[in-house]
Parts: structure tokens; sequence; C-alpha cells
């Protein structure tokens, strides 16, 4: 087993298991068969009980909380990360808090489909102005968190053909049993967003775009994603409507070190979710240096048939080779509370 710990940072908007699907397709299954110790963070399900909680609260007492927890369960400070989407945002946010204040037991991150740079945000950004934001701010004055059916609803109206359309027909309007997918059981398994946390991120990086512009301002530091200097696996996604491959690009050179750039084909769900045992898509790999658009880089990258997940834990495993015996959940300072999933995640929204 590696020495060093990974934690995930999934997004606070849906609920972690879509790394957890299954064990032919959980990405969390097959990290610990290479080897890796997983720490997930499980976000409560918000309530108006959580309604000022904001940015700064999430870093503090997720990400930052959970290196903590790192530490008790296992005695190890440094350790590698993964952010999935806003979750990669946050994380992001947080690594850079972490460079201002020299806290560096974060020893590299691992990005899905994540945006820093909003330049080129996905189809998202139709529901995102002035007058849109007061709206869903003014909603979520009078509860304290917006509803997870209306998140749910504004992803699913983004791809009607393939998640509306086909159900209204066959189950509606035809009569049929709906065909059991566990991606479609996440996907409407919707969680809420505290209104404080919800409304910092549609206005610092949607509306105004503030965390490549340095303007960002989390706990009274201004963050500066240059300060960020730790190895960084960025993974977009091809087809991504959400998470644009471009966007992802983009962002990716405003940190101040190393980054390797991964395509993967498919999109935000599908492409990342994509086991070695039965890939149904490839990846591109190559070189951010002289490559100035995105177009530019896929047009010099290398095509890979199969999963990425073994290039991503090649590039883990080089970091930090070194190895210990197996550990098991429960046995260092923190105690187990439960077994997986855990009991945050079954609430429903």
């Amino acid at each position: 087993m590696l020495k060093r710990p990974l934690l995930i940072v999934p997004p606070w908007i849906n609920k972690f298991y879509i790394l957890d699907l299954n064990p032919e397709k959980s990405f969390i299954r097959w990290a610990v068969d290479q080897g890796l110790t997983v720490f997930c963070i499980s976000w409560v399900n918000p309530d108006e009980r959580q309604a000022a909680k904001g940015f700064d609260a999430y870093m503090h007492e997720g990400v930052l909380a959970a290196l903590d927890a790192v530490e008790q369960a296992c005695g190890e400070r440094e350790v590698t990360s993964i952010g999935y989407c806003v979750g990669g945002t946050l994380l992001s946010v947080t690594l850079a808090y972490m460079a201002a204040r020299d806290d560096s037991r974060i020893s590299s991150a691992t990005f899905f489909t994540t945006q820093v740079d909003f330049t080129h945000a996905g189809d998202l950004k139709v529901y995102v102005d002035e007058a849109q934001v007061q709206a869903v701010e003014a909603m979520m004055k009078t509860r304290g968190y917006l509803e997870g059916s209306r998140m749910a609803n504004a992803f699913n109206m983004l791809r009607p053909n393939d998640l509306i359309w086909p159900y209204v027909v066959n189950v509606y309007l035809k009569g049929r049993a709906p065909f059991p997918f566990d991606l479609l059981f996440w996907n409407s398994d919707a969680t809420r967003m505290p209104a404080a946390n919800h409304s910092f991120y549609l206005r610092n990086c949607y509306l105004e775009n503030k965390l490549t512009r340095g303007e960002m301002v989390v706990d009274g530091v201004t963050l500066d994603l240059g300060l960020v200097t730790v190895p960084i696996f960025n993974l977009a996604t091809r087809e991504d409507h959400i998470a644009p491959a471009k966007s992802v690009f983009t962002g990716s050179h405003y940190f101040g070190g190393n980054v390797d750039y991964v395509v993967a084909g498919s999109g935000h769900i599908a492409g990342v979710v994509n086991p070695p045992g039965k890939p149904k898509y490839g990846y591109w790999t190559g070189p951010l240096d002289g490559a100035e658009t995105f177009e530019d880089w896929l047009g010099r990258a290398t095509e890979n048939k199969g999963s990425w997940w073994p290039h991503w834990f090649g590039w883990i495993e080089a970091q930090a080779p070194e190895r210990v015996p197996a550990r098991h959940p429960g046995e260092g300072l923190l105690p187990a509370l439960c077994d997986a999933p855990g009991t945050y995640v079954r609430i429903k929204a």
C-alpha cells in the first residue's frame, strides 16, 4: 500500500457516490485495489441551519478538516488529493489559501472536469447573469438554501434529448417500465445548496471570474493560483458541456507549477467513470508548452486507447512510491463511525 494517502473532494452539489456507483465502475474501489488509502468527503445535505455556510466554511470545515482527519486516521501529514467539478474549484481555492499560509499538507492535486477560469465556461452560463443570480438569491433567502431539484432540472435541461424526452416517450406515453440505470439514479438523487455558498460561487466564479484574476478573497486572504506549485493532473473530457475541455485548458495556465493536462473521451461523467476493465473511451496526452489554444494542443496530442485511470496512477506512484503495510479503517486515532456510505448520503433533498 502506498504510504501517501488520497483525499477526494467531490462536488457539494451532488452526492459522492458517483465515484463508487457499483463494483465494476467504482473509481474508489479501483484506487484501493492499486494500493491507495482513500478518504472521501461526504458533504452534509444542507438545510436552513447551514444557510450562512459560505466558501470559507466549506474550505475550513470540509477540505482542511478532512486533512486533519486523514492525519488522525493514518498518521500521515502529506496527502495527494482529487477534486471533482465544483469540488475541484473548491480544492483549487484551498490550495491557493494554503500556499498563502505556507501550509504544504497537499503534495499534489488531481482535478476532474474542473474550472478555475470561467471565460469559456459551459452551457450553465445560460442560467447565469445578474438578473438570474438575483432571482436565485431571492429564492434562497426565503428558505436559506436552493432545493436540489432546481439544480437537477437545470442540468437535465442542458441535455433534454438524453435526460428528459426518452423518459417522457417511453415511460409516460408508452407505459414502459424505466430501465434501471445507476448513473440516472445518482443524477436524480439531488442535494441542496446553502444560500451563502451558492451565491458566492455564482458571483465570484461565473459572473466575475475572480479566481484567475487574483481578486477572489476567502477568509481574508486574496488568492493567487500562481502560488500553487504542487504537481497537478488536470483531466478534461472532450464532450463536456459543463466544464468544457477548452475551459479546463485555459485554467491550466494559471497554476504556478507543472500541470499534466489530459483529455478523456466522452463527457462530464462518462469520461471520468471509464474503468480499465470495460473502457468505452480513450484519452489524449501531450505537453502544454507551445500550445496557445486547446485546438493547437489537441492537434499535437497523442491519442491513447483504453482508460486514463492507469495513466493517472502511474503519475501518482512516481511522486511517492514508498509503500507500507495495509491499513484498516478505525485502527488509528480516528475511530470508524459506521460502514460506507455513511449517513449524510442517505438524506434526501
